[in-house]
């Protein structure tokens, strides 16, 4: 690495500073050794099959940024999360105010038309997880399903199916938990925002792991935010909390070492459900 401008130097071509690393190995690879693959690029010894290095065949499959495996479709996750908004979001058109009300977030009140008391510390956890996937209305739901394409094309790529899926779930798990811990406990929240916020605090980590030019994601986030915070009824709570939980979980997935990546990605994925049960538990405490 060059002491003055701290970049690495092409394992190749040791006078050649460069930004750029293999998606396989991580070796630091200059333009004249760059060779592009479905996702970043790669250098030569990987895709002539590491032939004299002595690994297994295995080792020089594809993988992602994160060591999940490179699959042809990017956004196969992404387009199940989608079909899963959009039946949800037509059982609540035909289902009316009473199937909104059996799943979206609300953390302790009387629903008159259930004629019970209802929320996740009467028991009903579910719908932390239930309200991520709701939502009523037509603009809300065509907006946060463009973020979701849009980001969502983004992100899964460079992390694989399992650890994106895993990555959404906490995302939209964490949003509601904050929504629950500091939103009034009858006040009612729905829809996929913390997921991509989720996957808006992911793309940050992933530019930043890749040496991309931080300033036109800076300005998106920025301007989220101030959407966020600007518009009425809008659940601040669901936004940032999915925001902080998709950048420490991207975080520890993409700089977590490869002689111990898995162990490290469960730990932190792990104690993220920790946080988040924690969290529970003493809000439903404190309300019941």
């Amino acid at each position: 690495m060059d002491p003055q401008s701290g970049l690495p130097r092409c394992y190749r071509h040791p006078d050649v500073e460069t930004g750029i690393r293999c998606t396989r190995c991580e070796k630091p690879i200059c333009p004249r050794c760059m060779v592009s693959a479905s996702v970043g690029f790669q250098c030569p010894d990987c895709v002539r099959g590491g032939s004299g290095t002595g690994h297994a065949p295995d080792a020089h499959q594809p993988r992602t940024l994160a060591g999940g495996r490179i699959a042809g479709d990017g956004r196969l996750v992404t387009k199940v999360l989608i079909a899963l908004n959009l039946f949800l979001f037509i059982a609540a058109q035909l289902g009316g105010n009473r199937f909104v009300d059996e799943l979206v977030m609300i953390g302790y009140a009387y629903n008159p038309l259930l004629g019970e008391v209802v929320g996740v510390a009467d028991g009903e956890w579910y719908r932390l997880i239930t309200s991520t996937f709701l939502h009523q209305e037509v603009a809300h739901f065509v907006f946060n399903m463009i973020g979701l394409w849009v980001i969502g094309g983004i992100v899964e790529p460079e992390l694989g199916r399992i650890r994106y899926a895993v990555l959404c779930l906490l995302s939209g798990l964490s949003g509601s938990v904050l929504v629950y811990l500091v939103a009034a406990p009858n006040q009612a929240s729905l829809g996929a925002s913390g997921i991509v916020f989720g996957l808006i605090g992911s793309w940050v980590v992933l530019a930043r792991r890749r040496r991309y030019d931080m300033r036109p994601v800076m300005l998106f986030v920025a301007i989220s935010l101030v959407f966020t915070f600007a518009r009425p009824g809008v659940s601040w709570e669901a936004h940032i909390g999915g925001l902080v939980a998709g950048a420490l979980i991207t975080y520890g997935m993409v700089h977590a070492p490869r002689a111990r990546r898995d162990l490290v990605q469960y730990g932190v994925c792990g104690l993220m459900v920790l946080l988040d049960l924690a969290l529970i538990l003493g809000r439903t405490a404190a309300l019941t």
